[in-house]
């Protein structure tokens, strides 16, 4: 084999790392080691699980015939950093400061960057991080949310929505600094984009605000929740759970599976085609609004995403949207693929690695 070009890609989730070797263009292997809620306990925070994770994606290294000095680069996903622009990022000590403290939450995200670097840095390797949900390029205009107090923050699913909108771009022989796209993101959360010149100038909080999803509440009646949170029912993380992990077509329906929905729609439940079809309402309505902040110029609405594969729901958001432009279905999330391709852009010499310092820290 040719061990000259190889690219580890690292996506911790909460109880499991995606991992995969690609070259030359190719997903060579991949796999998804889990990990048990005991083995989970032990560790009090999630940097806690650096030395056991890193400890088993070098055990898989190694039944593939390879090592860290045999790796081109190592980029791992990234995660709640300081707001930031888009774009792939050298692992830099104060980014690993960020991501061990959790700057913006705890997520094991954050273990991506912190886990490539240990793997990349043994070997002289270089170590880097794309798109992470702390991505950041919202206008001005769009930080005003009604209360000083709370301003609109950019939380969103950069890495998918920014790779399926270069995609299309190719599909499209557009140029990706110079098109625009309503972008809308459709899986466990809803994120909707107006990506303008490359830029995620706009975005729903998934966890706030938006259409509800399979299970998060999206925009609510502020003075209904104000009241329910005081009512004495539901201590803090409980009413948090509740409107994000128990709402939405889980809260409805009581699952949050499209391809169920989609079976008992077929069997007649009619609650359920009236709550998949009001997801679809609300996804339609919020894709509108963003293509306002467009000036209606859009090149072509995307939708990605697990959900993307539900015909039956597609069809629903086609049908009210298709008049703003054309539709282009990407399904699924593609993370992997989508690090590998921030990482090899840079070690192909197509982009320079953006530095972290250089981009937050600017006075």
């Amino acid at each position: 084999m040719n061990k000259e070009g190889y690219i580890l890609v690292i996506n911790p989730g909460s109880t499991s790392t995606k991992i995969a070797l690609f070259n030359d263009g190719q997903c060579i292997s991949s796999t998804s080691l889990s990990h048990s809620t005991e083995e989970l306990k032990e560790y009090e925070r999630i940097y806690d699980q650096k030395n056991m994770r890193t400890s088993v994606i070098l055990d898989w290294l190694k039944i593939q015939g390879l090592s860290a000095e045999d790796l081109k680069a190592v980029v791992g996903r990234g995660g709640l950093l300081r707001p930031m622009p888009g774009g792939t990022y050298s692992v830099t000590e104060a980014m690993l400061e960020d991501l061990k403290v959790g700057y913006q939450g705890e997520h094991a995200s954050n273990l991506g960057g912190i886990i490539a670097y240990e793997i990349a840095n043994k070997a002289k390797r270089p170590a880097f991080i794309v798109d992470p949900v702390a991505v950041d390029e919202f206008e001005e205009v769009a930080r005003i949310s009604g209360l000083p107090q709370l301003p609109r923050r950019s939380l969103v699913h950069a890495l998918n929505i920014k790779a399926v909108t270069r995609r299309v771009c190719s599909k499209l022989d557009k140029s990706f600094e110079d098109s625009s796209f309503v972008v809308a993101h459709l899986g466990g959360g809803i994120s909707i984009a107006p990506v303008k010149n490359g830029r995620i100038i706009d975005v729903n909080n998934a966890n706030e605000d938006g259409p509800f999803s399979p299970e998060r509440a999206g925009g609510l009646p502020v003075g209904e929740v104000v009241k329910l949170a005081y009512s004495g029912k539901y201590s803090y993380k409980e009413l948090k759970k509740k409107l994000v992990g128990e709402a939405g077509l889980t809260a409805y329906v009581g699952t949050n599976d499209g391809r169920v929905v989609d079976k008992l729609i077929e069997e007649g439940y009619a609650k359920a085609e009236l709550v998949f079809k009001a997801m679809a309402y609300q996804i339609a309505k919020e894709i509108a609004a963003y293509s306002t902040v467009l000036m209606g110029k859009v090149d072509a609405i995307i939708l990605t995403g697990g959900l993307a594969y539900n015909i039956r729901l597609m069809s629903w958001i086609e049908e009210r949207v298709k008049f703003i432009a054309p539709i282009e279905l990407v399904p699924g999330e593609g993370e992997m693929q989508a690090l590998y391709e921030g990482a090899l852009r840079v070690v192909s010499g197509e982009e320079s690695a953006k530095l972290y310092e250089n981009e937050v820290f600017k006075s």
